[in-house]
């Protein structure tokens, strides 16, 4: 059985113990610490292994969110928080889940299977570039029917909380799976994030018009942070 290290931080002890608690029901997580604050647990990943971060958001000295930004090789991150405002910057970081206080030990478990299986799957060793893959399709599972989808069929992405909106050139899909775990499975020499919220297939723009791109007479925004890289993508200073 593989074990994974754990370490928990929150300011109330409550909460803390809370996910002690739930954490004790699954024999394969192992607690290495527990912090109050962002800065000791900065302190805490320099000395352990850890693979899954349960980080609460309102914090004082630094906020969950502007923690993980600090970190350049984060652990699979479960946000922990009271407040739900914050979701989509959560998984814009490309959190694994995000529960909302109080949640139930289910709802703990079913965000820590997230986490341990895209732990697993990191230890699967295949090729480290993502472009070398071989396929030109993906597999997505929804409404209990598993749907392939080519590349080539594939126009756009776009985030939606714990789901992804998937749009192809002939349906529209809702798969209960992040925006991060779909931009993982997009070869990056054919589909590109333009925006926050959006992955587009470069083969099936139309035209660019000011900071919006057309596929299928839809107009999609280019999003500040992504318009210089977007444009050296297709070879052109913006």
């Amino acid at each position: 059985m593989t074990i994974f290290n754990c370490l928990i931080v929150d300011d109330e002890p409550i909460a803390r113990d809370i996910i002690k608690t739930y954490c004790g029901h699954l024999p394969y997580l192992n607690i290495v610490a527990a912090s109050g604050n962002a800065l000791e647990a900065k302190t805490i990943l320099h000395k352990q292994k850890v693979d899954i971060l349960f980080l609460d958001i309102n914090m004082p000295i630094m906020d969950g969110i502007s923690f993980l930004k600090t970190l350049k090789n984060p652990p699979q991150v479960i946000f922990t928080t009271a407040y739900k405002e914050y979701a989509l910057d959560a998984f814009d970081l490309s959190a694994c889940d995000y529960l909302l206080k109080p949640f139930s030990l289910e709802r703990f478990i079913i965000a820590v299977d997230k986490a341990t299986e895209k732990l697993q799957n990191q230890s699967v060793p295949i090729s480290e570039n993502n472009d070398v893959k071989t396929e030109d399709f993906i597999f997505v599972k929804t409404d209990g029917k598993i749907f392939k989808i080519l590349y080539s069929d594939l126009l756009y992405a776009e985030a939606n909380g714990n789901y992804t909106k998937i749009v192809t050139a002939q349906y529209t899909l809702m798969p209960a799976m992040t925006f991060s775990t779909i931009e993982e499975l997009l070869p990056k020499s054919l589909f590109l994030r333009i925006h926050r919220s959006f992955i587009i297939n470069k083969a099936k723009i139309d035209h660019i018009e000011g900071n919006r791109v057309f596929i299928n007479n839809i107009e999609i925004p280019i999003g500040g942070n992504y318009r210089d890289l977007f444009f050296k993508q297709l070879g052109f200073s913006s």
